[in-house]
């Protein structure tokens, strides 16, 4: 009884909110790519590379900007050279990603060693961190204030990019080129479009949603960078996207399903639980739900497949 309590309690619905938010970012630099026909495995990396520099340059720069500012721009980094690696020089989409989270691992303690001395945290440096946000009038609603007030700016940016994500996909001309190159590239070709400037310049909008997921972590969710704290949320975000058929609302509810898995392996701890079946919980679930996802489209494929004979 005291775990469904927990459930029902505004502090865990507080908390799933938190939760989703770098997985919600992740997820919709995901979607971008993936309607323009590019699969980044690479967003496990990005998220790590720029929670740490984000957490360095807003020590070292003194304030929160540059911070931001190191970031967004180390994720464009990144970004920048999985897009020449794999659109100039056609290297494997996949190869490109598992490279730069394979580097991001190492990359990361090694500056953070460099900076700080220390292999595990960046608690020694003086960081800033996005501050929370109150909401004027929805913070003296009984309950509701309590769940929706109060959260960190890139969480209300995070919901903010569903929306900007939608109307940049469906209600621009950026947005329809993207979907045609997605879908078919020769064909956004034979009409004079740029498939792969078009293409770069979705990976670099999925660098910057991404890098404000992983700058949450280190700037938000906590206030300095842990070792591996990505913790593969990165790929989550990559599952949540998929589920999500690749649509804006679809991520948005693909990660709060995945966030609500992870906040509930913390409510479960009160059981006494082994920590390893506590832990393993968000991963199972998006196991289950990919399988799911799977059998949903092979359904509709052999029913698409089954129409057209029929016709």
């Amino acid at each position: 009884m005291s775990v469904l309590q927990n459930i029902l309690s505004t502090e865990f619905i507080y908390m799933w909110i938190r939760v989703a938010t770098p997985i919600l970012l992740a997820a919709l630099g995901a979607m971008v790519c993936s309607k323009a026909g590019v699969v980044n495995l690479g967003l496990e990396g990005i998220m790590l590379i720029s929670s740490l520099f984000g957490v360095l340059c807003s020590a070292v720069g003194g304030n929160l900007f540059w911070g931001f500012v190191g970031g967004v721009g180390s994720a464009l980094v990144v970004s920048v050279i999985f897009a020449y690696f794999h659109l100039v020089l056609n290297a494997n989409a996949t190869l490109c990603g598992t490279a730069i989270n394979t580097a991001a691992t190492g990359l990361t303690i090694f500056v953070l060693q460099l900076a700080t001395g220390e292999k595990g945290n960046s608690s020694s440096l003086h960081s800033f961190s996005f501050p929370n946000v109150e909401i004027p009038l929805i913070r003296d609603i009984p309950i509701l204030g309590d769940i929706l007030s109060g959260h960190n700016t890139l969480t209300y940016l995070a919901l903010l990019m569903v929306l900007v994500c939608y109307l940049l996909m469906y209600k621009t001309p950026l947005g329809l080129r993207m979907r045609v190159v997605g879908e078919n590239p020769h064909a956004a070709s034979s009409v004079g479009q740029n498939v792969v400037k078009i293409r770069f310049i979705a990976i670099v909008l999925c660098g910057v949603l991404t890098g404000l997921g992983g700058m949450y972590l280190s700037m938000g969710y906590m206030d300095m960078f842990v070792r591996d704290m990505v913790a593969g949320r990165g790929f989550i975000a990559l599952a949540a996207c998929s589920m999500g058929q690749a649509t804006p609302i679809g991520a948005l509810v693909s990660s709060l399903v995945f966030a609500f898995f992870d906040g509930l392996s913390n409510v479960l701890q009160v059981l006494q639980l082994p920590s390893q079946f506590v832990q393993m919980l968000p991963y199972v679930a998006t196991i289950v739900g990919l399988t799911i996802f799977s059998i949903q489209k092979s359904i509709r494929a052999k029913q698409k497949m089954n129409k057209i004979k029929a016709g």
